[in-house]
């Protein structure tokens, strides 16, 4: 009788040990967010890990082929230009110039090349919003004759089809294509790429319940970012990129920027007198490495440019403790690109 009463206990407590750690267990793996971790998880809610196209479903195939596409100079007239060499992978998706330079010796664009990281999930694409999506986007500056410089969509698929490794490339990731290598093919393959582009940090750990993730002084830009009102044109899980917005809202943003020329944004497209200086907000994303800053490139030190836009789009003098602190916060936002979809 003793036996079997020592048995049991045993098995007592080893049912209780066991049910024991099934709650450790449980209680580890549901986080407890702090105010702020939850009051920044409702802006910025979560980044997925690629920007689905349900026209033009992402496969490896295709994100194969979009790759080399990315890196050919075949695209451009005299074959000096890729899409990197505006949106270098190796230094965040930028070129860190103002303005970038064309096919033809001399020319230049207007406005200063984004980042192509993470810019799968804006609502669309080009300063101006001119493009739907990243597909749409990809076929402008081939085009283009300030930019890539081909003459039409012809002369790039004959460059493409006297290419074996296309020939090859195209029917894999276009297998049901009666004719494989086409304009538009071109266009969702580079697009295809470009949604795997992207590029979690840290602040996607403070996110998901790691508090310890951020120090003291990013926590401090992070509460004054949103106290302050920032969010209103840099939130979601890019942190812009989801709104068009009047630059300047109070004053004429040229008086502090101190650009070269004035740029009517939106307004050249639609015509619309209320998308006069109106701009599509840029992600905030890997921000720290993506200088010079705004649609002219025309300032590089992020300090400055936060002070700018504190005062351009909220008529706020942010104090220089304000700026550190904000800047430490969007620092936070820096990432890489994997290695995989560099060169």
């Amino acid at each position: 009788m003793k036996r079997v009463t020592l048995i049991l206990v045993f098995i007592s407590l080893l049912i209780s040990c066991n049910t024991d750690k099934k709650k450790e267990k449980k209680a580890i793996e549901k986080p407890v967010y702090t105010v702020l971790q939850t009051k920044a998880k409702g802006f910025f809610g979560v980044l997925p890990q690629v920007a689905e196209n349900k026209d033009n479903l992402v496969t490896d195939e295709k994100v194969a082929l979009g790759k080399v596409l990315y890196f050919d100079t075949l695209l451009s007239k005299n074959k000096t230009q890729s899409c990197n060499t505006c949106h270098n992978l190796d230094t965040y998706g930028v070129d860190n110039l103002p303005v970038s330079p064309g096919d033809k010796e001399g020319t230049f664009g207007t406005r200063n090349s984004p980042t192509v990281l993470n810019a799968a999930l804006h609502i669309s694409q080009f300063w101006d919003g001119r493009e739907p999506d990243v597909e749409a986007q990809a076929g402008g500056p081939v085009l283009n004759p300030v930019e890539m410089g081909m003459p039409d969509e012809k002369t790039v698929v004959d460059r493409l089809l006297n290419e074996e490794k296309y020939v090859k490339m195209f029917a894999k990731a276009f297998p049901n294509d009666q004719e494989a290598i086409t304009y538009d093919n071109m266009k969702k393959a580079i697009g295809a790429f470009e949604r795997r582009l992207i590029t979690p940090s840290k602040f996607d750990d403070y996110l998901t319940g790691n508090d310890a993730a951020l120090n003291k002084l990013e926590k401090e830009g992070l509460a004054l970012f949103m106290d302050k009102g920032c969010i209103a044109c840099h939130m979601g899980n890019v942190l812009g990129g989801n709104t068009y917005q009047k630059f300047g809202v109070f004053g004429d943003y040229w008086e502090l920027t101190k650009s070269k020329s004035i740029d009517k944004g939106k307004f050249d497209v639609t015509k619309k007198e209320a998308d006069l200086y109106v701009f599509k907000s840029p992600s905030l994303r890997n921000i720290e490495k993506t200088y010079p800053y705004f649609h002219d490139g025309s300032v590089t030190d992020l300090s400055e440019a936060v002070k700018i836009m504190g005062k351009a789009q909220l008529n706020l003098d942010l104090k220089e403790t304000e700026i550190k602190a904000i800047v430490a916060y969007l620092n936070s936002l820096t990432a890489d690109v994997a290695a995989e979809y560099k060169m």
